[in-house]
């Protein structure tokens, strides 16, 4: 429990900051992984298989409608490639994501040929729980995670389970952006 309780705080973090700060949708891509650096988890703790696939709808305010679908492209000793494709108002932004799957550490992010920093997450715990949450891709047991961030000081949430869901084990998150309240739920996931 505390090792799934630290895994599920950490995956807040990176979602939460990323989307707190970010200025357009390709912003929010490029904190994908940044859940191990915040943590100091191993991605020993998270479970990757190529041909993983999650697949979320996505909802920023009230008039941005979208989808976010991630992949495991790749898994080796030397690196975990994830591919992640964001769709939104007629706009598509396809992203690869490496990371070294001893430390975690992100060694690489390209969002439609442009090279991204993956920046800094820091935030706060603030609340966490075990709590059975509903979308579109059925009930799940999850943990939810509660988390602030240091810089601007909003709340974000998360669901997760590691367990059951490939990849980052997200199953809901809410965020908050400059535009608007972010809404990220699972639609469909597959595993290897």
């Amino acid at each position: 429990m505390i090792k799934s309780l630290r895994l599920a705080t950490a995956l807040l973090a990176f979602i939460f900051v990323g989307t707190a700060s970010a200025t357009t949708v390709s912003e929010f891509s490029q904190f994908s992984t940044q859940v191990v650096l915040f943590s100091g988890l191993s991605t020993s703790d998270l479970v990757f298989h190529q041909g993983d696939v999650v697949s979320y709808n996505m909802t920023i305010g009230s008039f941005i409608q979208g989808t976010m679908e991630t992949t495991v492209k790749s898994v080796s000793k030397e690196a975990v490639v994830l591919i992640q494709k964001i769709e939104a108002m007629g706009q598509v932004q396809n992203c690869e994501e490496t990371l070294n799957p001893i430390t975690g550490v992100v060694t690489n992010t390209v969002c439609n040929g442009q090279q991204q920093n993956p920046g800094d997450p820091t935030g706060d715990v603030i609340e966490s729980r075990q709590e059975s949450v509903t979308v579109p891709a059925g009930t799940f047991d999850t943990i939810y995670t509660k988390i602030r961030n240091k810089k601007t000081h909003a709340e974000n949430e998360q669901w997760t389970n590691q367990k059951l869901i490939p990849i980052l084990g997200v199953v809901k998150m809410t965020a908050t952006t400059q535009f608007g309240p972010m809404v990220v739920e699972l639609t469909s996931f597959k595993k290897n």
